[in-house]
């Protein structure tokens, strides 16, 4: 066995275990409570404009203020709504998710050195 990133030599029922472990199900639990709302808000807002453009160009071409039209407008906001959620996620993981990964971390490597 070779020792990994951080120098902990662990077979791989170390790792099954810390995968079992409550702590690891918490984790995991927190990670899909952020991603799967975000994941989908997102595809649906994107299918919308998508969507739109495929059905609804008339729509789209609609000035909104002098030569903008809402099809920029709403292209602009996709990329917008991609680094809201980034900020958010980078935000959300220092909070709820790095805290308890530390501690699985830190456990791991106090018991198995």
């Amino acid at each position: 066995m070779s020792p990994d990133r951080a120098g902990v030599t662990a077979g791989p029922d170390v790792w099954t275990a810390a995968e079992a472990s409550e702590d690891f199900r918490e984790l995991r639990a927190r990670l899909l409570r952020f991603v799967l709302p975000a994941t989908a808000g997102f595809l649906g807002w994107l299918f919308l404009f998508v969507g739109l453009s495929a059905w609804a160009p008339g729509l789209l071409g609609t000035r909104v203020l002098g030569d903008l039209t809402l099809v920029l407008v709403l292209a602009i906001g996709q990329f917008v709504t991609t680094f809201a959620i980034t900020a958010l996620y980078v935000r959300y993981a220092g909070r709820r998710l790095d805290p308890l990964a530390d501690e699985i971390r830190e456990r791991l490597e106090r018991g198995h050195r």
